[in-house]
């Protein structure tokens, strides 16, 4: 229950409608996916997140969930916690009119739970790699009512994408600096070279009484009802009123924000980048330290060959890794090939198939020959590949939910909405959006 209590529990922000990531966030062209319940992994984002703060003795949650496809859609698969082991409470919906942004909700809130002690505030739509101790050490020893935690990223990383903070040599945040240009970052940090430079992580360790204390002052309270986000409002007032901010640096952020950042944080945890997320996937599969096969598929036979691919990946007609998850019941071709994929439940690789840098959803269907690189192909998507009329995905190209694809075809870069059939022989410019079966007849 709320209240007084020395634990840190969590506060799980769940208020986008992840335009960003379209067509992962579409089921289908009028349906939103919530972020938090994007595929990851043989998981949804937020089940990853709920396992990373178990892991650490985090026992108590709290969902602020804006809008109706967040609070449903994570209600629905997480429910109040039972199936982990933890204690879920989510936001009131009357809030949802009075959260003028990630830090206006969640003082509301914090409010209305009456929480005390310490609550770690943390993104539904990212993976992370961190230490809650350390974070609590860092947290103690600065004496703050909130401690950022900070991932280094390069100047070219930074510019016009990220905000920086800027901190003393005792670690407290003075100033912070809002997606700076490449000339602004020289002009605040010269003399550092390549030096990574804190960025937010979206995540902070806060002290509820203190920042409790804070929001009761008149214009803080104003602010809450006008426009106050965590990083560009809430932060900034209390380091220029004097309440002690830290920061604290975490090992790893994934953004899955968007189709590339998808796949490159893919691509990390798949190379074994996140360590407490990799223990938490469970064992590697013998003889591969990078590779998570689920039983159920070693054991599935192919209908052409008749045997499993424990046999194949033996004898060498399967090569697998670096960097594969299988999950449950996939049937995997002579000749395939696979590194750097997630290949969902129930999907069906013809032989040939040559994949590298991709997700594959549940139950979809690649065909023969297919060569797909660093592309997203939605669950039950159709990949009708050919040998003779191969079909290619590459650069980042995203294929939602159900699409059909007929041989031959090649997308580069290229976003298709759910359901869609696209013609055999299709090829359209990279940074095309096909949203509606309009937008593929003007290519045809």
């Amino acid at each position: 229950m709320p209240g007084a209590t020395s634990e840190t529990v969590a506060v799980m922000l769940a208020g986008g409608r992840g335009e960003r990531a379209k067509p992962i966030t579409l089921e289908s062209a009028d349906y939103i996916r919530s972020k938090a319940v994007i595929p990851f992994l043989g998981r949804r984002l937020v089940e990853w997140v709920v396992e990373l703060c178990k892991d650490q003795g985090i026992r108590r949650f709290y969902v602020i969930a804006q809008g109706l496809e967040n609070r449903s859609q994570i209600k629905l698969l997480l429910g109040h916690g039972q199936r982990h082991g933890v204690e879920i409470s989510y936001s009131r919906a009357g809030f949802d009119p009075y959260n003028v942004g990630s830090g206006s909700a969640f003082l509301h809130n914090l409010e209305q739970w009456k929480l005390t002690g310490r609550a770690l505030v943390l993104p539904v739509d990212s993976v992370l790699d961190f230490s809650l101790e350390e974070l609590e050490r860092t947290h103690q020893e600065t004496a703050a009512t909130v401690t950022v935690a900070t991932v280094g990223r390069t100047r070219r990383e930074i510019a016009g994408k990220y905000g920086v903070l800027r901190t003393d040599p005792a670690g407290r945040v003075r100033g912070f600096a809002e997606k700076p240009s490449a000339q602004q970052l020289r002009t605040l940090f010269p003399g550092r070279g390549d030096e990574p430079l804190p960025t937010s992580a979206g995540m902070y360790l806060v002290d509820c009484d203190r920042l409790r204390r804070a929001a009761r002052d008149p214009q803080l309270m104003r602010l809450a009802q006008q426009r106050l986000d965590w990083g560009g409002d809430l932060l900034p007032w209390l380091v220029e009123h004097d309440e002690p901010v830290a920061a604290h640096r975490i090992a790893r952020l994934g953004d899955l924000g968007n189709v590339p950042d998808y796949l490159a944080a893919l691509r990390d945890v798949l190379s074994g980048a996140y360590r407490r997320l990799n223990r938490l996937m469970g064992p590697p599969a013998a003889g591969a330290a990078d590779c998570w096969i689920d039983e159920t598929s070693l054991r599935t036979r192919d209908p052409v060959s008749g045997t499993t691919l424990t046999e194949k990946i033996a004898d060498g007609r399967v090569k697998i890794g670096p960097g594969v998850h299988i999950g449950r019941h996939v049937e995997v071709g002579d000749d395939v090939s696979l590194e750097y994929a997630d290949i969902g439940d129930g999907v069906e690789l013809g032989e040939g198939a040559r994949l590298s840098g991709v997700a594959v959803g549940d139950y979809s269907l690649v065909g023969p020959y297919a060569e797909l690189s660093d592309s997203y192909i939605g669950p039950m998507a159709v990949i009708r590949s050919e040998r003779g009329r191969p079909v290619r995905l590459e650069s980042h190209t995203a294929i939602g939910d159900g699409v059909s694809l007929r041989p031959g075809s090649r997308l580069s870069g290229v976003s298709v909405y759910p359901r869609l059939r696209i013609p055999a022989h299709f090829h359209v410019p990279s940074g095309t959006w096909l949203t509606c079966s309009d937008d593929v007849l003007q290519w045809v």
